[in-house]
């Protein structure tokens, strides 16, 4: 029986962590630099054979440790907002820990058996979290608060509808790398960069470039693994220059299959256990951002950009930016409005504060949200401008679409 939209929700919700940040976290490692101009001896490929070998792999097993460091130039009151400590601590829900790694650098042991079991346990100095997918079940532990999440549901619906569930989410680091490469369309230069070695294995390097000026992405960098074709590792550089703003993947890695036992989990005595469907029940309201909502442009994007307004994609490719209209207009307030607002709770000024430099265009006044990734214009009529692009190029797209 095909899940409900609802069901593959919550499937979609624990593929990310589980089957994308469990496996394709893989092709996520922190290594000081990935061009290595001394690399291994390898044959010669071109770019094309390359793709092939990536998309020829059919490793499913694995195990090893991983590293993720995330560099995105959050401000600090974004930055408190994600976590700036460790992942472990807090709510045992695998959704609460998935934002953390947009922020800071973490360590986790990875195992896979297949796209039904998945174990993913982050080291947090003497603390862990620990996700682990096994069938018909997703358990979340953190050792910290020693609290378990318990869902059933989310994995039977991704059973049910597996193959939905893959095409929207990528569960293996074989198909990250597919889907990279897939999306990169004619806007994209890719060629074979230096070999490399990644984890103690000879590597290839696999590198997307935009062809087009603007954006905040340098290139793309993958290393796959020149025996069996699996990516592992994954750097995004920025168009700026700097370290990387993500820089992922193996430190160890090894494709046996792991013990069966890897992936069976029982609650610690004493341990809290929260059911799936437990979760959300009498959490209080956020005031500070529910207090956004009712100033154009900053509700959608503190409450889930587009969430309630009209989106219109500007441009393509590398330079595409996201308009989402509030629909607010001048009949609501203004930036301006909350920024004289005596009786504007503190947190919703200092998210204001945050928000970066005023500017002004054709569009009219408003205010840049900046990242080293990306950027999000917000206009003082309530429409936000949103992509992975410089502040010019934002600032240029919204003046060509007034």
């Amino acid at each position: 029986m095909a899940a409900n939209t609802k069901t593959s929700r919550k499937a979609a919700r624990y593929a990310v962590p589980v089957a994308v940040a469990g496996v394709a976290a893989a092709t996520v490692a922190m290594v000081p630099a990935f061009a290595n101009a001394g690399g291994p001896d390898l044959p010669k490929v071109t770019a094309q054979q390359l793709i092939e070998k990536v998309a020829a792999s059919d490793v499913e097993q694995l195990s090893g440790t991983a590293k993720i460091t995330t560099d995105l130039g959050l401000p600090k009151i974004a930055s408190g907002l994600l976590g700036g400590g460790g992942v472990a601590g807090g709510s045992a829900d695998p959704a609460d820990k998935i934002a953390q790694l947009a922020n800071g650098t973490h360590t986790f042991r990875v195992a896979a058996d297949g796209p039904d079991r998945q174990k993913l346990t982050f080291l947090d100095g003497k603390d862990e979290y620990t996700l682990v997918h096994n069938g018909q079940d997703v358990w979340g532990y953190d050792s910290k608060s020693n609290e378990v999440f318990h869902d059933k549901d989310a994995a039977q619906g991704a059973g049910r509808d597996h193959k939905k569930t893959a095409d929207r989410l990528p569960a293996s680091p074989q198909e990250l790398a597919q889907e990279v490469i897939k999306n990169a369309g004619p806007t994209t230069d890719i060629s074979v960069g230096d070999t490399a070695q990644v984890a103690g294995r000879d590597a290839y390097q696999l590198v997307l470039k935009p062809k087009q000026t603007g954006s905040t992405v340098g290139s793309v960098q993958i290393a796959v693994d020149a025996k069996n074709g699996v990516p592992l590792r994954i750097q995004l550089l920025s168009s700026q220059g700097g370290k990387p703003i993500v820089d992922a993947g193996f430190t160890q890695v090894d494709f046996a299959k792991p013990a069966a036992d890897t992936f069976a989990f029982t609650p610690p005595k004493g341990a809290k256990v929260t059911e799936g469907t437990e979760h959300g029940k009498g959490q209080k309201e956020d005031k500070p951002l529910k207090a956004l909502e009712s100033f154009p442009g900053l509700g959608d994007l503190a409450g889930g950009a587009g969430g309630k307004g009209d989106v219109k994609v500007l441009g393509e490719g590398w330079s595409t930016v996201a308009r989402i209209d509030s629909g607010a207009g001048q009949a609501g307030k203004s930036l301006k409005d909350l920024e004289n607002d005596k009786n504007a709770p503190k947190e919703a000024k200092q998210f204001l504060n945050s928000l970066g430099d005023k500017v002004t265009g054709k569009f009219g006044e408003g205010r840049v949200f900046s990242t080293r990734l990306v950027n999000a214009l917000i206009t003082d009529d309530g429409k936000v401008y949103v992509g992975a692009v410089t502040k010019d190029q934002l600032v240029k797209t919204a003046d060509a679409a007034k």
